[in-house]
């Protein structure tokens, strides 16, 4: 579905990600972990069309999409949450869903969406008249997934997700993340909270100081060694 080859991303003159090859397939849910300033979040907006690829390629069902500006590529099915969740504050829960359907095929299926989000995040139902900026953070990200699920994407990019949130809204974040990959959704996510990313994803890719310095199973990286020592406090 969606393949990095060899992606090389420069701030300036300064290189921010390099030799980065990855995958992601139908239905997988895969994370990326990795300390703070390792590229995560400038790997997730270069698949996005938000940061310009240096050199390398982004590829989707086989199309290039390397160059493409961020809205033709939700057009062909990908969406973003980005971190920090980005809403309008003063427009209501329901404006800022609607923002996500805006490309043709999302928009003929607009009403249908909305109450499948709804049933996602009943809270966000109640709060649909009711300004994004008057919600508390755990609600404000769930209209953020919820905005970017109006768009239908056929692959949904988290990029920290958890961020600030209260534990018990952390591990409703998560159910709901894995209900949406279960659903038939592929899901890139971006996380800080190693210990539940891990163990809620199939594969995990560590990013460090822009490069992926390992890959495989998420049972098999919470496994080694230094894994465990550098991320899980173990």
């Amino acid at each position: 579905m969606l393949e990095l080859q060899n992606v090389h991303v420069n701030y300036g003159a300064a290189p921010a990600l390099w030799e980065v090859s990855m995958s992601i397939f139908p239905k997988e849910l895969v994370c990326v972990i990795g300390p703070n300033g390792a590229g995560k979040t400038t790997l997730i907006n270069a698949i996005m069309g938000l940061n310009r690829t240096r050199l390398g390629s982004i590829l989707w069902d086989g199309e290039d999409l390397t160059g493409l500006p961020a809205h033709r590529l939700c057009e062909r099915g990908l969406a973003l949450v980005p971190e920090g969740r980005r809403l309008y504050g003063s427009m209501s829960v329901h404006e800022n869903l609607l923002l996500g359907a805006v490309h043709p095929k999302a928009r003929a299926k607009r009403a249908d969406t909305l109450e499948w989000v709804c049933e996602l995040f009943p809270v966000v139902k109640a709060k649909l008249n009711q300004a994004a900026a008057q919600l508390s953070g755990g609600q404000q990200q769930m209209v953020a997934i919820g905005r970017a699920l109006m768009a239908l994407p056929q692959l949904l990019l988290l990029d920290e997700p958890s961020l600030g949130l209260a534990p018990s809204i952390v591990i409703e974040m998560f159910n709901v993340i894995q209900t949406i990959n279960r659903g038939g959704t592929s899901v890139l996510l971006v996380e800080q909270n190693v210990s539940r990313a891990l163990a809620v994803s199939e594969r995990t890719y560590v990013l460090e100081n822009g490069r992926i310095v390992s890959s495989g199973p998420s049972d098999v990286i919470a496994s080694q060694p230094e894994i465990k020592k550098a991320y899980l406090g173990l």
